[in-house]
């Protein structure tokens, strides 16, 4: 009997990082990865983008288990939200599940799972339809596997993140030899890599990585700041190199680095003299040119971290005159803004700047030809580029259609498409809703559109509150609009166009009050039209106007010991209207204080009649 094989992406196919895929065999769900994004400038406020797993939660019982390929966090860092929702096994390489538990464990809803499962290449895992094995490969983390699914129609292969380096050392080092055993055995589809595919540039190797460090740290008179993804354990271990060759310590930064240090140190993957770590209290000692600061900032994310410091934001180390900040990290296109932003605020500063991808092609991830290669090893029936923008997948298509693969034979496939294997033949099926999940603070998925629109018109236009009072009963307005903006204009600045906004505020809400049909809604949507109306006319922007409306009642009055039963009280003429805002001083007092002398409950009226009208007041927003 066929299988019927059926791939989701969840994430990781047109944009970056995410990564997430599932494989449903014969009805049993494999999760390849579990991985976030770090939000565009668009996303305001966000901190972190998970996938959206709806369509997991409808069929949570046939989830089998996830499968990590290595321990960067668009492979695991949505783990520690998947395992509040799905009680699932993890498989992953000893260095993958030390960092994935990190990250669980700093979660509380999750901190007592324990359901990991250390695999190394060798490992083979039989779940019946599906046989789950590995293969090495080269990254900028150590441990760092491929996932290999073998069905009854054939293999699917998922790279995860890969390159080809011949000077790789061990432990991350490629397994050609089981690549091309796989090959032989007959791979029906592979989800590979696409993040550098539209570099025709050769990588430079790990070991010239190494020197051009080295050589920086050497020439280089005063500190050294470098900028560094805390979980690239293998550029960590090649500072920490070139610091000992040139005499140097190393003041690390943040408690996510030092857990990630610490982790690598005891299972060694990381070696490194002791006496090579100072703390920022030691650096005072040090004459600059003895001294480099490794920044990682908050998850792994050193670029905001480092204009923190340009900006003399950090509490202990700040960007100083002399200092070389050195990025030795790649960027993502989209990041391409904001890392020039950040040179020029380093400048600022009274530093320089150097990044080791202005010099050599440094990436973690497979150009052009080692795509091609890949391919060649693997010959793949079907190839569905992954991780990536559209252009990055489309590149990769056009790479394996240079090798002769058919153009219909690959797939560039978006969130919640499903394509499926059924009778011989792959192709899309009907597919899935698929969208992203916001993290914000401690908020899970309670950050949608409208929020995002209202913070981005909050950003852009500012925001217009108006507040009104009025008694519904005498159709008036009893206190005139006040103005407040935030974020708009300078309102001392434009007197005028606050008193005419008063204006077209006051005939608004008396065109509504006059209206023997009053409804709230009406009224506020009117004063929003005819104000956003004017406001755009005048200044061209459109703010964010939220009308304020408070009503008071001023016939209506609590009743006393005096009011005889049954006999509705009759308020008590006024000389003079009181302000609608003042609050009722004798509102809550016990019943007992009505029965008083005459004389003093006729003060207390005359009391409150000075203050406010008695009645109610109800804001309405």
């Amino acid at each position: 009997m066929s299988a019927k094989i059926k791939i989701i992406p969840f994430g990781g196919v047109r944009e970056n990082g995410k990564n997430m895929y599932a494989v449903d065999v014969n009805g049993g769900i494999y999760i390849l990865d579990c991985g976030l994004k770090y939000p565009e400038n668009e996303l305001l406020g966000i901190d972190v983008v998970i996938p959206d797993w709806a369509y997991l939660r409808e069929n949570k019982d046939r989830i089998v288990a996830v499968f990590l390929t290595h321990g960067h966090a668009d492979a695991i860092g949505a783990l520690p939200y998947f395992l509040s929702e799905f009680n699932v096994p993890v498989f992953g390489s000893e260095m993958t599940i030390a960092l994935a538990k990190i990250g669980v464990n700093a979660e509380p809803k999750v901190k007592g799972y324990d359901d990991f499962h250390v695999i190394d290449e060798k490992t083979e895992i039989d779940f019946g339809d599906v046989t789950v094995s590995f293969f090495s490969t080269t990254h900028s983390i150590p441990e760092s596997l491929g996932i290999d699914l073998k069905t009854d129609e054939g293999q699917i292969i998922y790279t995860g993140d890969f390159k080809f380096d011949q000077t790789a050392k061990p432990g991350y080092q490629t397994d050609y030899a089981r690549l091309g055993s796989i090959g032989q055995n007959g791979v029906l589809a592979v989800l590979s890599d696409s993040a550098n595919a539209e570099n025709p540039a050769m990588n430079a190797s790990e070991q010239t990585i190494a020197e051009s460090i080295e050589e920086t740290f050497h020439y280089q008179e005063g500190r050294v700041v470098v900028a560094c993804v805390a979980s690239n354990i293998l550029r960590i271990q090649q500072v920490f190199d070139a610091a000992k060759q040139t005499g140097r310590k190393v003041c690390l930064t943040g408690q996510d680095l030092e857990k990630i240090v610490n982790t690598a140190m005891e299972l060694g993957k990381l070696d490194f003299d002791d006496d090579l770590l100072v703390t920022p209290e030691q650096l005072e000692s040090l004459s600059p040119a003895e001294t480099v600061i490794l920044q990682t900032g908050k998850m792994g994310e050193p670029i905001k971290a480092i204009q923190r410091m340009a900006n003399k934001q950090e509490k202990d180390l700040n960007i100083q005159e002399g200092d070389l900040v050195y990025i030795t990290t790649t960027p993502s296109h989209a990041m391409d803004t904001t890392v020039a932003q950040t040179r020029d605020m380093i400048y600022r500063a009274g530093g320089e700047v150097k990044a080791i991808s202005d010099e050599l092609n440094s990436s973690g991830h497979a150009y052009t030809r080692d795509l091609q290669l890949m391919l060649n090893l693997l010959k793949p029936k079907y190839l569905v580029p992954i991780q990536g923008e559209y252009r990055l997948l489309n590149a990769h298509a056009n790479a394996a259609m240079e090798l002769g693969m058919p153009a219909d034979h690959v797939f560039i496939l978006a969130k919640g498409d499903v394509l499926t294997y059924d009778k011989g033949e792959m192709g899309l099926g009907e597919g899935i809703e698929v969208g992203d999940t916001m993290i914000d603070g401690i908020g899970v998925g309670d950050i949608g559109n409208i929020v995002l629109r209202d913070r981005k018109v909050l950003a852009d236009d500012g925001i217009f509150i108006a507040v009104v009072t009025i008694d519904r009963k005498k159709k008036q307005i009893v206190a005139d609009p006040k103005i407040t903006s935030r974020g708009f204009v300078y309102v001392k600045a434009n007197k005028d166009l606050m008193q005419e906004s008063a204006q077209i505020i006051r005939k608004a809400v008396q065109n509504n009050l006059d209206n023997k049909e009053f409804d709230w809604g009406h009224l506020k949507q009117d004063v929003r039209e005819h104000l956003s109306h004017y406001l755009f006319e005048q200044t061209h922007r459109r703010p964010v106007i939220l009308p304020v409306i408070m009503e008071v009642n001023q016939h209506h009055r609590r009743s006393t010991g005096k009011d005889k039963p049954g006999e509705q009280p009759q308020p008590k003429p006024s000389a003079k209207k009181a302000p609608a805002k003042a609050q009722n001083a004798n509102a809550n007092k016990p019943a007992a204080a009505a029965a008083k002398p005459n004389h003093k409950a006729h003060r207390n009226r005359k009391r409150r009649r000075a203050s406010k009208p008695e009645g109610t007041t109800s804001e309405k927003d």
